[in-house]
């Protein structure tokens, strides 16, 4: 069971990290070069899936975490 566990930890860590990593932060490239400075921050479509994703990852990992406490060791 304990194997399974961490596992798990592995595998949610790292698909977070990834998920993570391919998120925008901040304001769009237009705005960057010049163009109105309008920030949308209403996620919608795959910047929207991506986030759901990433937050049920973490909460796999943080389950993870705390199931580790309560795995008795052999």
């Amino acid at each position: 069971m304990e194997t399974f566990l961490r596992t798990i930890m592995v595998i949610s860590a790292s698909l977070s990290i990834i998920l993570i990593l391919l998120q925008q932060r901040g304001a769009s490239l237009g705005a960057g070069l010049g163009s109105s400075g309008e920030l949308n921050i209403k996620r919608r479509g795959l910047e929207k899936s991506l986030l759901n994703t990433t937050l049920v990852l973490v909460s796999i990992f943080i389950l993870s975490i705390i199931a580790e406490f309560f795995v008795p060791m052999v």
